[in-house]
């Protein structure tokens, strides 16, 4: 399918670490207090909010959305579909404010481009390997070009996990630097497969080094694996994300992907990113949720909240 070019991206310009000085980051990272992490993520997945607070919260979801479908049965219909419902959510009420991206794999970029062109939506590709990241590099390298190309937004790439559990940070961070060059002027998100690292201190760690290598964004998860975010996960992040900035004054967004499928959920991790970064990080720019699931129920709630009732359950389209 030909694809007109878009208007070229502004660059993105990151600080460029050297290796060694990326490894000192990386080595500078302090041990993470497991229990007091996981009580603070409990603590505050309880907290409770009023009704116009959780209007905001559940528009604020909506709008950082990245609708998503990664399946090997996706077809063009499919992606269309999905793009018509990125726009507008709910067809019926256009107070709905769209998504963020719709996310797919390269393939079926250009499909997504020519249904959101001018729509403010994103288009956000998979690649570098996805899910694995164990392609060869000039494999992966060639992938997130060829989606760039093809006109996305932004790419999703992985970090590639034999290297940094087997202790080779540098090449690890020369891979992800790597595919930072290649993707050129699109957003690059650095998924870390928080449910492979093994402990706290590994996800920090790998969020230093993803953020020394140029990520505009960390994410949790691929959803291709049993255990995807997690509220400490994300505290766990959200928490090296804010120190990062410190160290350095470059600011990279959080992506919250793999089980996240009810608004519930979507509210406790936007009061983490409030509580931890504070409100300038609540916007699209700066946080993600990954889902392919979770819009209908954000919908349900907006209804109720407006309503009084629930909508019933055929209300809304089935994604």
């Amino acid at each position: 399918m030909a694809v007109e070019p878009r208007e070229p991206r502004a660059a993105i310009t990151r600080p460029r670490f050297d290796p060694r000085e990326a490894g000192r980051l990386v080595a500078r990272v302090t041990p993470v207090d497991a229990v007091g992490l996981e009580e603070r993520a409990a603590s505050l997945a309880k907290r409770s909010i009023k009704r116009e607070a959780k209007l905001f919260a559940l528009d604020l979801a909506i709008r950082c959305t990245d609708l998503t479908t990664l399946e090997g049965a996706d077809t063009t219909g499919k992606v269309v579909a999905l793009c018509a419902k990125a726009v507008r959510p709910d067809p019926t009420d256009p107070s709905i404010p769209p998504v963020a991206a719709v996310c797919v794999y390269p393939q079926l970029v250009p499909v997504a481009v020519g249904q959101l062109r001018g729509s403010g939506v994103g288009v956000a590709s998979v690649g570098g390997g996805f899910p694995s990241g164990l392609a060869p590099l000039d494999a992966r390298l060639a992938e997130v070009r060829w989606a760039v190309e093809q006109g996305a937004d932004e790419v999703d790439v992985v970090l590639n996990r034999s290297l940094f559990l087997g202790g080779r940070y540098r090449q690890a961070f020369e891979e992800l630097a790597a595919e930072r060059e290649a993707a050129g002027a699109a957003r690059l998100k650095v998924i870390l497969e928080v449910g492979e690292l093994g402990s706290h201190d590994q996800i920090r760690r790998a969020a230093v080094l993803a953020m020394a290598a140029g990520a505009d964004f960390i994410k949790t998860s691929t959803g291709k694996i049993g255990r995807g975010a997690s509220l400490p996960a994300a505290l766990c992040m959200m928490e090296a994300a804010r120190d990062f900035e410190r160290e350095t004054g470059v600011r990279v967004g959080v992506k919250v992907a793999g089980g996240v499928r009810r608004a519930k959920q979507a509210v406790q991790y936007l009061v983490l990113l409030h509580e931890t970064l504070g409100p300038d990080w609540l916007t699209p720019d700066l946080f993600r949720i990954g889902a392919s699931t979770l819009l209908n129920d954000l919908l349900m709630q907006v209804w109720k909240e407006r309503h009084g009732r629930y909508a019933g359950p055929d209300y809304f389209t089935v994604d």
